[in-house]
Formats: structure tokens, sequence, C-alpha cells
């Protein structure tokens, strides 16, 4: 069966386990809903965070939610110099690669809680690339 990559980032509002946990769990339930995911079949899950978040490991989320076959995680994004447009600040990222026959672009990423500027440059280069 194929292996698909499913992205998502969010959030946390506080360098606190409760915070990033939170911002964490409402990410891989939005993921989980717009990809209509089953547990079973996610193959592996990477967690980043900004170098700003070190209180919980991201991947305690999951396992709240009942994930406790799916590999798990966690490391530190890269510290890019800034100013960087695309640098978010306390933020948690998710690679999900998950067993599906659907194809590649029928799967749906999440970025959440202001994110979003993650994939400015991602969205320009589609936008034009289009014939």
């Amino acid at each position: 069966m194929p292996v698909r990559g499913i992205r998502g980032a969010t959030t946390a509002t506080a360098n606190t386990a409760e915070a990033i946990t939170e911002a964490t769990e409402e990410l891989l339930r939005e993921l989980v809903q717009l990809n209509d995911l089953d547990p079973a079949e996610i193959a592996f899950a990477y967690f980043t965070t900004t170098p700003d978040l070190n209180a919980e490991f991201p991947a305690l989320a999951a396992r709240r939610l009942g994930w406790l076959e799916v590999p798990l995680l966690c490391g530190h994004d890269m510290n890019v110099q800034q100013p960087n447009p695309r640098g978010v600040a306390m933020c948690v990222r998710i690679l999900l690669l998950y067993n599906t026959p659907r194809p590649q672009a029928t799967m749906r990423f999440a970025y959440m809680r202001g994110a979003e500027a993650i994939k400015a440059d991602l969205d320009y280069m589609r936008g034009s690339l289009k014939p």
C-alpha cells in the first residue's frame, strides 16, 4: 500500500506542558478529521518544535489520543537566522506518514493559530506555476 505524507503546524500559547499538548492535540484532531484517518494506518509521526518550546514532548498528545502503536519521534526545527518570513515562534510541526491507496493530492494539511506563514512560499510557488 502506498504511504502518503500529511503536514501540519500550530502554535502553543506558552512554553508549558499543558499549552504544548493542548495545541498538538487540537492539530492532530483536525488532521484526523480532515483526512478521515484511521490511527491503525499511521505509519509514523514526526513532531518538531521551535527551540522556544521545550517543556514537553508534543508526542504525548498523540499518546493521550490513543496512538499507542504509532511510532513517534520529536525533534527541534532548524534555528534559521532571523528575520525569516516563514519563521513562526512557539511552533509545533508534524509530518504524518499514512498508509492509504488515496493519492497524495487528496491529503489535506492543517496550519493553525498563525502557523500559516510556514507555507507562504509554497502557496506562492503553486500559484505562480499554474498554467
